[in-house]
């Protein structure tokens, strides 16, 4: 059991609730622990905190164009890395036509999202058909390929549980329906389609194993199942799916949002949502330091209401320790409730260790984010 000092003071002119009837000319930033599960305090500023001038130092937020990646090669071995650290890895790949051999990540549990395009998964498990907004769950050993539909391409958003399993939030008073009801999660069958590729050739499997690749080869496609029973399962939920957490009043914390957690890392959707109608509540996120995680997002589509100039297809990385929070001029527009609802789609994923920047990220970098929250 962890034992916080915990006794609540208060000292100045505050909030008497948090993110909401701010002291006048005040901004409010939040600084916890262990993400927002834990104890934290809020400070009530004269300026914003994020008003800086410069900074100097590795310590800065980083942005990611991930539409200027060049992608190629015919397997999600062959993705585009961005991030790693021991616990996840996160890279991108485009899959332009049908895989020709099968995979297995040997590594840990493989999450697909799928930003563009539609196709068919095959895998140990049967066959699945997917859509633009597909997140698919892969557990550590499933053997699979993918067929992409002829119109378009099918763009990953590729994430790692290194060592470990995804698993789903604990979700406490709310009650396990919750967000999405684990009866929305759909599971391979196996179909016709399933049973037509069950063809006596070759078929080779690379095996991802030590972040290493090894080819097994077999004189049959060896997703040749017939039947299984059980409760370790390839699953595919679509953000179209999730309901999310709502408060005209207060504006909840990313945390709410959370989708899949695993060892040292959690995954969130921010789907679209009525915006707090409040008066006094805040209407943005507000201003924090995250200082216990490394915070990713991947831009799927839509406006992002707490940024300016992010298009679909980029990344933003917020790391530990650095005082982060919405732009000034969506800020100003939540200032004035100019938007009732957001439309925005994205994946967040939060990291307790902080994730080394891979060399083909640093090649799609927007030097320039540092200074996005400057006032123009």
């Amino acid at each position: 059991m962890k034992q916080w000092i915990s006794f609540p003071r208060t000292e100045g002119n505050t909030s008497r609730q948090a993110h909401a009837d701010f002291p006048a000319n005040s901004f409010e930033r939040e600084m916890g622990k262990e993400g927002f599960f834990g104890p934290c305090t809020h400070f009530y500023h004269r300026h914003p905190p994020t008003g800086w001038s410069r900074i100097e130092g590795p310590l800065r937020p980083h942005a990611f164009d991930s539409t200027q990646m060049v992608h190629s090669g015919k397997s999600p071995w062959d993705q585009r890395l961005i991030l790693r650290n021991a616990n996840s890895q996160v890279g991108l790949w485009v899959c332009r036509e049908s895989m020709d051999h099968l995979v297995r990540n040997a590594d840990g549990d493989q999450l697909l999202f799928v930003h563009n395009g539609s196709g068919e998964l095959f895998c140990d498990f049967g066959h699945l058909s997917l859509r633009d907004g597909d997140y698919i769950m892969l557990p550590r050993g499933t053997l699979w390929r993918l067929t992409p539909a002829e119109e378009e391409p099918l763009a990953l958003f590729m994430v790692e549980a290194t060592g470990s399993h995804f698993q789903l939030p604990e979700k406490g008073i709310v009650g396990p329906n919750a967000i999405f009801d684990q009866a929305v999660l759909d599971v391979p069958a196996i179909d016709q389609s399933f049973r037509d590729q069950q063809e006596e050739e070759e078929w080779q499997v690379v095996v991802k194993a030590r972040q290493q690749l090894s080819t097994i080869t077999y004189p049959f496609n060896p997703l040749d199942a017939c039947g299984w029973t059980g409760d370790n399962l390839a699953v595919r939920i679509n953000w179209r799916d999730i309901r999310p957490l709502m408060s005209h009043r207060y504006h909840l914390p990313p945390s709410a949002h959370t989708t899949f957690v695993a060892q040292g890392f959690v995954v969130a959707t921010f789907v679209p949502r009525p915006i707090e109608s409040d008066p006094g509540a805040l209407k943005v996120p507000f201003f924090h330091n995250n200082d216990d995680f490394d915070e990713l997002i991947f831009y799927h589509r839509g406006n992002f209401f707490s940024r300016d100039n992010i298009h679909s297809g980029m990344l933003t990385l917020h790391p530990m320790g650095f005082t982060h929070g919405p732009h000034p001029k969506a800020f100003a527009t939540g200032a004035r409730h100019a938007r009732k609802e957001t439309d925005e789609v994205a994946v967040m994923i939060d990291s307790r260790s902080p994730w080394d920047i891979l060399p083909d990220a640093h090649a799609v970098e927007l030097t320039d984010y540092v200074n996005s929250w400057k006032e123009r």
